[in-house]
This record gives C-alpha cells, structure tokens and sequence, in this order.
C-alpha cells in the first residue's frame, strides 16, 4: 500500500513539476526593454513589445513555457535523431529522414534570409535558450521524467535558427501533393492492366465543384519565360511553347486526371455585399491528422508602436518552434491556407551499379556522404546516403520505395537497362533546395494591402498553398504561391526513368503567371483544395487535385445563405464549417434504396435511409449505418484485385470511382475473383447491406432505432511518443478521448476514417477561425486542443469539446480587449535590472 501511494504521490508531482508559472517577472537577456504577456482564461497568450527582436524573444520563451516538448521531438524527427530518444525502433525512420536532408537543406537556407529574418530567428532561440537555463530535467517536462526511467536523452539540446527551418521542411513533406498517388498508381500498373488504373483516377467534374479561379480571371497573355532551375528567368523557346500545348492535352484527357485524397482543408472568404457588417468574413480550417497537443498554439504578437521599426500587430496560429503567426490577421488585412496540392515532386527509377548511376550513355559517380545515428540504449548505427542528379535515392532506406524500383513499369521508349534486382528510385523535390519560405511568414505578418500581401506570399516557395485573402478596404483575394515546376515531358503521374534526359524540370513558373484571384464578382472565393484552374491554363500545376465535393458544397451553401440578397455573419461561416454532408450517400443511397428492403432485420437498415438527408450528425442512425455499408461495398468491390497499400481510403476519389461505377452495373470491378460466379452491381450491393446490418448489431445492439453514428465514429487525441508506448498508464496520463463527432471523409466536417481499419478519425480540422474585418475582436478561433503541452494541465485539452460541438473562443485581438479580459500578466524584464531598486 505505501508503495502504491509513493508511486501514486511520485507520479502526480512529476506530471505538475513542470507546469509554467503565468505570472510575474521573468529576467531575458538582452531585451532592449519589458515585454507584457496577458493570458486570458484559456491561457492564450498576447505578447506586448516595443521592438520585433523582443516580441520574437518573447515568444521563443512562451513557446518553450508550454511546448518545449513538442518543439524537442520535432527538432528530432527533423533531424533523423528520434533513436536517440526511443532506441532502435525508430532507426529506419531516422535513416529516410537522413537521406531527405531537410535539417541539410535548413543549413543552407539560413544565409539565403533576410538579414532581419535571421535577427528574428536568433531572438526567438535566445528566447527558448533563456527558458532553458531556467529549467532543466523533469521541469521541462513529464516526458523527460519519462524519458530518464527509459534511458532516453534527458538534456536537450541548445535551441537554434536550423532548428525552426527544418520544421518548415518537415511540413512541407505532409504537404508535399501527389507523391502518394504516383506510387500507388506505379504498383497498380504492375498489377493491373493501364486502362484498369486509370479507372481508378477518373476525370475531374466541374459539376461537383468549379475550379478556383475561372478562365476568364486567367492571365490574358501567354507567359514569355519561366524561373530556370538555376533561378534566372529562362525564355520559353518554340520547342517549350510545344511542350505547354502538349500539357495542356494531358490535362484536358479524361484518362489522365486524378485526386490526392490525402490532407486537405477548407477556405473561403465573402466581401461585404454578402455580410451583416458590410465588410469580408473569412474562414479557414486546415485538415491534419489529430494530435496531443494540436499542431497549432494560439498567439497575439504586438508591437506597442506599430510603424516601419515594428510593424508587427498579428493575431493567429503559430507553429511552437518558429517565430511568428501562421494564418491568423493583423490591424488590415487577413489571410488563410489550404494546401493546393501542387506536384512539386517526382520521382525517377535510376539504373545503379556500385556507386554509379546511368546517364545516357555513361555512367556518373553518385554524391554520397555517411550519417551516425546514436541509438538510446544500443550501439550507434552509420548509414550512406547516396543522390543523382535527380535528388537522393530514397529506395536505399525505404522499403515501399525499393518495392517501386522493382515492379513500377518504365516508357518502353526510353531503352530501360536491364533492371536487375530492381531499379533505385530517386526523389526530385522542390523543398530539398533552398529557399525563403521564412522570409515570406514576417513579410505576410506586417502586409497592409493586396500588393504587400502578394509581394510576401512571392516569398513562399514550399510547401505550396492556396492562400485567401481579404483587407479592411473591403477587398477579397485569391494567390497560388510556391516554386512549381514546368516538366520538360510528362505529367507527373509514374515514376519515369532517370537515364534519360525527357523528363528533366525545365525551370519553374514565374510568380506572376500562378493563378491569382482579386474582387471576383460573385463576391466570394472558396478553397478547399478543388481544382485551381482548368486546362486553359498554360501551365500543368497537378493531375491529382481534390475532386471537389467540399468545395462544392461550401459553394451550395454559401450561395443559399446569400440567395435573394440575404446578408450572413460570423455565425454563418462557422455553421458552414459544421457541415457534415455525405457526397459518398448521395452517390450510393439511391441505389441502396433500388435494392427494395426486405421485411424484418436486414431491411431495417435500409429503412433508416428512406428519409435521410445525408448529414452525418453524431446522432444519426443513418449515417452510422450508411457508413458501414460504404466500408462493405469498397471492401467487396476492390479488395480481391488490389494490393492491401492501395486499398481505397473512402476519400474524394473513390467517390467519383463509385459514381462511375454504379452507372455500370456490370463492370468487371464488381465481379469477386475469388469466387466461381460473376457478380454485379446489386449484388454486391446486397451483399454489403446484409454485412453492415451484421456489423452494427454487434458494434450497436439488434435495434436499428438505437444506433448513432457518434458511437462508431470517435476521436482519440494521441500524443504521439509516450502516447503509443503500448504502457496502459503513461497512455492513459497523455491521450484525451475518445469523443464522439460527426462529419466523415470528405464532408466539410472533414473527421475522416479508413474503411479498412474501421470508423476511428484519422483526419481532423485542426483549428477553426472565422475572422470579421468589421471588427476583428468579433473575430472567433478555437484550437483542437488547448494551448498547453503538459499533460493534465487546465489546457491541455480545454478547447476540445468546444472544438466537438462547433463552439469557437472569441479572437481578441484590440489592446482593450486583451486586457480587460486578461487573467494573468507575466513580465519580460532585462536581465541586469531584475532585482535593481
């Protein structure tokens, strides 16, 4: 018994040791004077200083107060070290890591800054490096106690500038477009015949969802050059001209247009001739997978006199780890993100014989250079990383990538080597080249107008997004950024061979020829990663966008909210991004409903269908019992013929397979290959209706009146290292949940599941904001979690249930509003006068 309450006593004082201290006066070395930071009851903190080095100092150590776990095991994944946290486990994952390069990559960013962006920088690591001479151990937090039982690194290292560039990188590859869709359709083409694939990846439907920016908003004139790979303008001679117009008749051919059904998000903005106020709301919820604490931390970055000196007053998400708001508004203008899901990467099978590669007709030495990777608890474990000409052969330390170079068909034009034990395969990817991405964030903060805007958003090279924007003056705005690049031949879509010169990068398109959007007349912009542009556009910027259900009905529903003159308000942007719609339903449903429902227990499914309208409420029966039928028919229709990684993820693209599929009964995607008999449409069908009725009565009970798609549909917030330890107690100590939502795979309420693993989310809104340019304090955000990193601390996850029921905070951001709601004030001192009378 004493054991247990020591143990018990030993535990609660390490999970509260670390808790910050939100009050009071801290010492910083060299502030040029105080610094203010106000929390208000959900412990958002506004920061008030007189110079930007202060702010950013500041809030390195706001950061680090709440965060610095977090920010310690990113710098680790970034860097390829998590093994020297966790043991051999995690030895594969750091050796990709360490042939990506992207801590390499960050290195040589750095000089390429702005002078103030590295001034930036380094405040915001002094900042880190301040909270870190105070603290130390367990007081940095619950994981290091846990990483001392575990015989992990306990003493972190020194913070620097590399380590917030490399963050960028790494979220750069979660948003890096279509590398999963080439090699999903590479594998398939050695399953399936090429014909059978492309069925897989139907055309994109303007009828779900128009493009971006319409043909008549698109440059007027063709381009005259594009960025070279060397970064000096290149002209665009009569042989690339060619090669656009044979671009152009890839995007327009039905056969070679798919979708990225991976990590989307929902944007949109309206001008004031639609809203209450007379003046834009915008909106913004990006889509990632769920994390203990959330990607995001909520921040007020203000200078006391804003002007040239300090022209910071930004209100937003931050990333902890880098100085700065993300998305989020200053005194003028606001701005959101969605991913456009540009290819910026491809990937080439490479013909390797030792440490030479095939170009052309000779053979060329590879780069290479060696990586210790220290192990916790085990010997060190060295590893070569080796590169093309292309980028560096990922196939050496990835198993699914070695898996390509052996079965991804080659152009039975390009004269393919013999292959061997398997070609390598190299990746060729915009992020592994430096670039000024950081530059653009402070350039975005301190914009005031549409040309500032998009003069900092010309900074943003990766990852490459869709960026919406509106402004005080009652101006709404649209801008594709990012290094893309003009392939020489090709459309991105299979790994192609890399001993030929066909399918090299001829440059990038310049800035000012990426699509761009400014006071539509509609009034209204949304982006939600549908397509940007059709095939008018000269350029090819991907063959796999969303297929647009979300953007689609984000329209629908803006366009009824403001039919007949009527005027909406915040209130009615954040209802929108509550929507829980199912595009997947209204495919499927009819056909269901064909089948007639037979009398008694496998019709009472069926019967819940007969009335529903399509929206996945957590209390609906429907839904629950729609979904299970989903899962069954993408099981029974495609399970038997493709490989178990490209199972369909219920996603985008399947729905319009599904769409395609239905209006073909007998198509041989329906047939069951493992049995003797062809089957049909209605009878898989059938036969997935019988499987769902099954399936919710075991998960739900026999009474089809009691079921609620909530019960099935839960999400689990899990921190993603002690978190999954597999130790019943240290996971119960830092997971949340689960809860129940609605929503599903793309619906605006984007909570997205894997039919294959079951209704569990995988994919989240990871924060909501909803900005009013009338009065940006009656602007509201919500976080999926909260804003501290502490396990058990009173926000570690206070946002959540207000984040399940669509509830939102209010985004103070005036100074009179901050402080009259303020519940704590800690003061940044400079160092020698703490303590001086």
């Amino acid at each position: 018994m004493l054991a247990l309450v020591a143990a018990t006593v030993f535990t609660v004082w390490s999970i509260r040791r670390p808790f910050p201290e939100y009050d009071g006066t801290v010492g910083l070395p060299r502030l040029a004077d105080d610094v203010e930071v106000i929390r208000d009851e959900y412990g958002i903190p506004h920061i008030y200083a007189d110079t930007p080095e202060d702010l950013f100092r500041a809030q390195g150590y706001v950061h680090a107060q709440d965060r610095f776990w977090e920010m310690d095991f990113r710098r680790h994944a970034t860097a390829g070290r998590l093994s020297e946290l966790f043991g051999e486990d995690q030895v594969e994952t750091d050796a990709f890591v360490r042939t990506l390069g992207w801590r390499e990559v960050a290195k040589e960013e750095r000089p390429l800054l702005e002078p103030e962006t590295r001034r930036y920088l380094q405040a915001y690591a002094d900042g880190v490096n301040a909270w870190l001479n105070d603290n130390s151990g367990g007081d940095l937090g619950f994981a290091y106690t846990l990483l001392g039982l575990t015989s992990g690194d306990t003493t972190p290292d020194r913070w620097t500038a590399i380590d917030s560039l490399a963050w960028l990188k790494a979220m750069a590859w979660d948003l890096r477009g279509n590398i999963e869709d080439e090699i999903d359709r590479a594998l398939l083409a050695a399953e399936l015949p090429r014909d059978r694939v492309e069925q897989l990846y139907p055309a994109y439907d303007t009828d779900v969802a128009a493009p971006i920016v319409a043909d008549e908003q698109l440059p007027t004139q063709q381009p005259e050059s594009i960025i070279g790979t060397d970064g000096e303008p290149l002209p665009l001679d009569e042989t690339e001209v060619a090669l656009r117009s044979a671009a152009d008749a890839l995007r327009s051919a039905p056969a070679l247009l798919g979708d990225g059904d991976g990590i989307g998000s929902n944007s949109w903005v309206v001008d004031g001739s639609h809203t209450e106020s007379g003046a834009p709301l915008l909106a913004n919820d990006p889509h990632l997978g769920p994390e203990m604490p959330s990607v995001w931390y909520q921040v007020g970055l203000h200078c006391r006199d804003v002007g040239p000196d300090c022209p910071f007053d930004v209100t937003g998400f931050s990333f902890s780890g880098l100085p700065g708001v993300v998305i989020g508004h200053n005194g003028r203008i606001a701005w959101g993100f969605t991913n456009l899901g540009a290819d910026v990467s491809d990937l080439y099978l490479e013909d390797v014989r030792g440490d030479t590669y095939l170009t052309g007709d000779e053979r060329v030495q590879m780069e290479t250079r060696e990586e210790t990777i220290q192990v916790a608890g085990g010997d060190d474990v060295t590893i070569t990383v080796r590169s093309t000409r292309h980028g560096p052969l990922i196939s050496d330390h990835d198993e699914q990538m070695r898996e390509v170079g052996i079965r991804a068909p080659v152009d039975a034009e390009a004269d393919a080597p013999a292959r061997g034990d398997g070609y390598a395969v190299a990746l060729q990817w915009t992020a592994l080249q430096p670039g000024k991405t950081a530059d653009a964030i402070f350039a975005i903060n301190a914009a005031q107008d549409w040309e500032s805007f998009r003069s900092a958003a010309s900074l943003f090279d990766v990852p490459a997004q869709n960026l919406i924007y509106a402004d005080i003056e009652g101006n709404i705005g649209y801008q594709a950024p990012g290094r893309i690049p003009v392939r020489a031949n090709g459309d991105g879509r299979y790994p192609v061979p890399g001993w030929v010169d066909e399918y090299e990068w001829a440059g990038y398109i310049r800035f000012d020829d990426l699509p761009r959007v400014y006071n539509p007349d509609s009034g209204m912009i949304a982006a939600a990663n549908q397509a940007v542009t059709s095939a008018a556009y000269p350029f090819l910027l991907t063959a796999d966008f969303d297929r647009g259900h979300r953007a689609g009905r984000i329209d629908q529903l803006l366009r009824e909210a403001t039919a007949g003159g009527a005027r909406v308000d915040a209130e009615t942007m954040a209802d929108i991004q509550m929507d829980s719609y199912s595009s997947a339903a209204e495919v499927l449903v009819p056909y269901l409903l064909d089948l007639n429902a037979p009398a008694g227990y496998y019709g009472d499914g069926l019967r819940l269908l007969e009335d529903w309208d399509y929206l996945q409420e957590p209390e609906s029966g429907a839904a629950a019992y729609f979904n299970a039928v989903w899962r069954h028919v993408l099981e029974l229709t495609f399970h038997d013929e493709l490989p178990e990684d490209q199972w369909p993820d219920g996603g985008s693209r399947w729905i319009e397979v599904m769409r395609d599929l239905a209006a073909h009964p007998d198509d041989p995607y329906w047939d069951d290959v493992d049995t003797e008999t062809i089957e049909s449409r209605d009878e898989i069908l059938a036969r997935a209706v019988d499987r769902a009725r099954n399936e919710m009565t075991r998960l739900q009970g026999k009474d089809a009146s009691t079921w609620e798609w909530g019960r099935s549909h839960q999400l689990t917030l899990v921190e993603p290292t002690f978190g999954t330890s597999g130790i019943d107690l240290v996971e119960s100590l830092v997971n949340t949940g689960p809860v129940s939502v609605g929503g599903g795979t793309s619906t605006v309420l984007a909570t997205a599941w894997a039919p294959d693993e079951g209704y569990e989310v995988t994919w989240v809104p990871s924060m909501r904001m909803v900005v009013d340019l009338s009065n940006f304090d009656a602007s509201q955000w919500v976080d999926l979690t909260g804003v501290s990193g502490h396990p058990y601390h009173e926000h570690y996850g206070d946002q959540t249930e207000l984040w399940r029921d669509g509830e939102m905070l209010p985004m103070r951001s005036s100074a009179n509003s901050v402080r009259h709601s303020g519940e704590h004030t800690l003061t940044f001192t400079p160092l020698e006068t703490v303590g001086a009378e």
